[in-house]
């Protein structure tokens, strides 16, 4: 069976966010995966995914450190890093990443990003 759509996932500890950006991820044409911690999506495993969208700043595993468990087990997997905060200040952690967005993030800017680094991965970039 051939994959029809590309499969995006979210991890933050904010359900809100969750559903949100699920909704848009669905409406813009991709299956959407939300997953409350970085552990709940490690247990679920990456080889499915296209694409991972985390929060920097979760309980246990946060999204730097998932960012650097991902680059060991699928280095072409792009990720974007999202935050409240001001963590995206720190540009020295910010190797290895497709892109950060600050919350609350245009959304439009967020698709676009997503669709450049799928294109960039297909292209083999």
């Amino acid at each position: 069976m051939n994959k029809t759509r590309h499969v995006v996932a979210i991890v933050d500890d904010d359900p809100r966010l969750l559903e949100s950006v699920g909704d848009l991820l669905e409406s813009a044409g991709y299956e959407a995966c939300g997953y409350p911690s970085a552990s709940s999506l490690l247990v679920n495993g990456l080889a499915d995914l296209d694409v991972l969208i985390t929060d920097i700043g979760m309980p246990g595993i946060g999204g730097f450190e998932l960012r650097d468990l991902v680059r060991k087990l699928r280095p072409e997997l792009p990720v974007f890093l999202i935050t409240g905060r001001h963590e995206i200040a720190d540009q020295g952690r910010a190797q290895g990443i497709s892109g950060f967005f600050r919350k609350p993030f245009d959304a439009q800017a967020l698709l676009t990003a997503i669709a450049n680094a799928l294109h960039k991965s297909r292209d083999g970039g």
